[in-house]
């Protein structure tokens, strides 16, 4: 198994790398593209996935977050590589494990190959790992500034609350762009939150 690996960047194709190691070539499936340059050095943190037609196939990762992001997603029944390519291709891991925290079927829905019951099957699928590996500390969101823990227990509140799934997403949404970058208690962001719900904001 190739877990990780250190090269240059020899060509770049529309969804892959050619990585240079040692004299040898290795094509790279790689998330957000865009941002590579060619004949530059490179490390990824890398995934074989092993497909009885066409073979072995290698994903690779910045950083080992959005590794982890990705091995989650195709964790999930019946989403395989391509769909966890597509969705890691569309948005930061910062957004997707917020678009999982308020249980944002609308937004997740609208990467290619999602529809809305992809999206609800993965959102039930991972919420709560997502959360369980946030709160033991194993997987630590970097882009993230406010904890995983509130937005979940923000969504549980507007829940109890009779909020609609659209409403709830809609908020933690205003909340995210509203409160970027700072660390705000959990009160003052329920309060922000029912304030935007209300119309006062």
């Amino acid at each position: 198994m190739i877990n990780y690996l250190a090269g240059k960047i020899k060509n770049i194709n529309e969804k892959s790398l050619t990585v240079l190691v040692n004299n040898l070539g290795y094509e790279i499936f790689t998330p957000q593209i865009q941002n590579f340059i060619e004949n530059k050095d490179i490390e990824l943190y890398t995934y074989m996935h092993w497909n009885q037609e066409n073979g072995p196939t290698l994903y690779g990762f910045a950083t080992e977050l959005e590794k982890t992001i990705f091995l989650l997603i195709i964790d999930c029944p019946k989403i395989g590589p391509g769909i966890a390519m597509n969705i890691l291709s569309q948005m930061s891991t910062s957004d997707f494990i917020q678009i999982i925290s308020a249980q944002d079927e609308k937004a997740l829905s609208k990467i290619n190959g999602i529809g809305e019951k992809k999206a609800e099957q993965i959102i039930v699928h991972l919420k709560h790992k997502i959360a369980k590996l946030i709160s033991t500390g194993k997987l630590k969101p970097e882009e993230t500034q406010t904890d995983f823990t509130q937005w979940q227990n923000i969504t549980d509140v507007l829940t109890s609350l009779n909020y609609s799934k659209q409403e709830i997403a809609k908020t933690i949404k205003f909340l995210a762009e509203k409160h970027a970058g700072q660390n705000i208690q959990l009160d003052l962001l329920i309060r922000s939150a029912l304030s935007f719900l209300s119309g006062n904001i």
